[in-house]
């Protein structure tokens, strides 16, 4: 944001855990005003009081499920109600399970793809539509699994492959709008609560594989392609590495990726058969951080 410029406004989704909450954190103590949306309407509440201590100019929750295409369009109703306009979006819900693909009822494999998918162009639609003449930042939450594939995630994969396929469309057509700018970040491991929230048919809840990085480094990426887009922001020290192994070498790959999964992406509990978060939140669990040790930063 210029030294001395009006606060901009900027809607966060995904607001009440993980990046989304880092980001939201960091855009209040630039003064920004938020508008911060996710399905936890009690923790979106302790994040609005967390953003007004930080700074920011004025912020307002509207509990929202990214995937109801009514529900993101009464989203931006407010947000341009209470501040007039949207300058930026930062689109970072999205949930997970784990299981092989046959193991995941179809319920839950569905609604996986809708809250990921369907919920980033429901919110990129509005989200274009309200920049309007003015232009405007549209930043993505993307993942490694975008670009690569591994057992037990075939939902989550899926999802993001697509969510890419869309952005890098949404980015070719914007160019004309010189305004208008989209951006991806590419998280790898992050330290979330997102693994804890999991749905689970492996009979093991999840893990993050090294190496892991804090939900802030990965705000601080998209806190900055707001205002310095990028095309595909890598926010993880393997990411390379592993995708390079995916696409070069996917015989090796394809003979490591299962046994790295089990033993590397998931964690030594037991856990009986459940959805996690992916049909109904989970408050009680949505937090900044996880419980595993960033070792990156």
């Amino acid at each position: 944001m210029t030294p001395g410029a009006a606060p901009r406004t900027v809607l966060v989704t995904g607001a009440s855990s993980g990046i989304g909450r880092a980001t939201a954190h960091r855009l209040a103590a630039q003064g920004a005003r938020l508008v911060l949306a996710s399905r936890s309407a009690r923790t979106l509440e302790e994040t609005r009081q967390e953003c007004v201590a930080r700074g920011a100019d004025g912020v307002i929750v509207v509990p929202t499920d990214v995937g109801d295409r009514d529900a993101v369009t009464g989203l931006f109703e407010r947000a341009e109600e209470r501040f007039g306009r949207v300058d930026a979006v930062v689109h970072a819900a999205g949930v997970v399970t784990y299981g092989r693909f046959e193991d995941i009822p179809p319920e839950v494999f569905d609604r996986v793809v809708a809250t990921n998918l369907v919920g980033t162009a429901n919110v990129a639609r509005a989200g274009l539509r309200s920049f309007g003449e003015a232009g405007g930042s549209l930043v993505v939450i993307g993942s490694v699994l975008g670009k690569m594939a591994t057992p037990y995630m075939s939902p989550y994969a899926t999802s993001k492959w697509a969510v890419q396929g869309l952005v890098r469309t949404l980015q070719i057509e914007a160019r004309p709008r010189r305004n208008v700018r989209v951006s991806l970040v590419t998280p790898g491991s992050v330290d979330t609560p997102i693994y804890d929230q999991a749905g689970s048919y492996t009979g093991r809840p999840g893990h993050p594989p090294l190496p892991v990085i804090s939900a802030d480094r990965v705000a601080r990426a998209v806190v900055s392609a707001l205002d310095k887009p990028g095309r595909d922001i890598a926010a993880g020290p393997a990411n390379l590495v592993m995708v390079t192994g995916f696409r070069l070498l996917p015989g090796v790959f394809d003979r490591l990726v299962g046994p790295m999964m089990r033993i590397l992406g998931q964690s030594r509990g037991n856990v009986g058969p459940n959805p996690g978060n992916v049909l109904e939140p989970q408050p009680e669990k949505e937090a900044v951080r996880g419980r595993w040790p960033h070792v990156w930063g």
